[in-house]
């Protein structure tokens, strides 16, 4: 079972990214973030004729998840308890009895401001739902865009991006708690070397510099950890002509 995401940073405008990715790369599910639409607009129709089922929650402008997956997803849930949030982050769908979490975790702007709280209320909130989930179904991955680099070997440089958002010892701390529910980063179970990237900033040519940070994750409960076979970033599509900012993480189970 091949499961990724993907934060497009606007389906509109990267919908034959996705479906060119789609054909190439064949995932059984596929997570996207920051599809920035709204429901009546998406581009069901042209992901269907691809070969594969969506399920999706949008606004206007920003934010937006979507899950496509070959079998249909089941048992969707966009809105969790306790969390009044009219903000399109969050999404799960139950695919080959798997249970999918997709999130687009608040960016926080920058420690100390509102928002920052804001962004560790939300992961509060997400982590109780996620336990919630736990306790209801046996395999779950929790995947997207978290907007925190787990440790120094997940940014391009450590001391300039020391204790700023993306890297705070509270958003680390606040990750840790979904990881100690019972999880593992997929990736990190086969690559512990530093210097592996998802998302480069547009500014300063920041991918061909290497300037990057690893903040879309791919994290799976236990027994779904023991059949991880391959874990990988896809660094080709921001190569393509107006790319996203991230870039497709990819992990692979014998499932």
């Amino acid at each position: 079972m091949k499961i990724a995401s993907w934060n497009v940073n606007s389906l509109k405008v990267r919908l034959e990214h996705v479906l060119q990715w789609l054909e190439s790369a064949q995932p059984d599910v596929l997570a996207l973030q920051e599809t920035k639409m709204t429901d009546d607009v998406f581009p069901k129709a042209a992901i269907e004729a691809a070969g594969y089922h969506v399920v999706y929650a949008g606004q206007k402008t920003y934010n937006g998840v979507a899950i496509i997956a070959k079998e249909p997803p089941q048992d969707v849930i966009t809105d969790i308890p306790d969390l009044i949030d009219p903000q399109r982050r969050i999404l799960a769908a139950t695919v080959n009895d798997v249970r999918i979490i997709d999130l687009y975790v608040v960016n926080g702007s920058a420690p100390g401001t509102e928002k920052f709280s804001y962004k560790l209320n939300w992961l509060d909130k997400v982590t109780q739902f996620i336990e919630q989930q736990m306790s209801e179904y046996d395999d779950v991955v929790v995947l997207g865009d978290f907007n925190i680099a787990p440790d120094d070997r997940d940014v391009h440089d450590p001391d300039k991006w020391y204790e700023k958002i993306l890297c705070t010892t509270e958003e680390r701390n606040a990750l840790n708690k979904i990881l100690d529910l019972g999880f593992q980063d997929s990736f990190r179970l086969l690559h512990e070397d530093a210097g592996f990237f998802s998302w480069w900033d547009y500014r300063m040519n920041g991918f061909v510099r290497g300037l990057g940070l690893r903040i879309d994750l791919i994290l799976c409960s236990e027994e779904m950890s023991e059949a991880v076979t391959a874990s990988y970033i896809d660094i080709e599509p921001r190569q393509w002509e107006r790319p996203s900012d991230h870039t497709p993480v990819v992990t692979e189970f014998d499932w």
